[in-house]
């Protein structure tokens, strides 16, 4: 599956969403303990993850009858990459800016 950031960057844009990416970022978890800690249902938590998911910000494992959601490394790095070069481009034209200056 081919990813983008602007996919990612709309999937991270919804606050729920972030909040159950940041969740999975610091720990695997399941659909179940996701709805424990969140003001919505189970059904909303799925739909979200798959979101994520497509947006290739998310894996899944399977453990038996439970779908187990990780940060996917790739998706992640991706994301990085994108943030790295939005700053180091925003470094570039403050320094011309600067040079322009003198």
């Amino acid at each position: 599956m081919k990813t983008n950031q602007a996919a990612q960057l709309n999937a991270l844009a919804d606050p729920t969403r972030r909040s159950i990416f940041e969740l999975i970022a610091r720990e695997p978890r399941a659909v179940g303990e996701l709805a424990d800690v969140l003001p919505i249902s189970r059904p909303a938590v799925s739909q979200h993850l798959r979101v994520l998911k497509s947006a290739g910000l998310l894996s899944v494992r399977h453990e038996g009858t439970r779908h187990v959601y990780a940060a996917d490394p790739d998706g992640i790095a991706l994301l990085r990459a994108y943030f790295e070069r939005l700053w180091r481009d925003a470094l570039v034209a403050f320094k011309n800016a600067a040079e322009q200056e003198k």
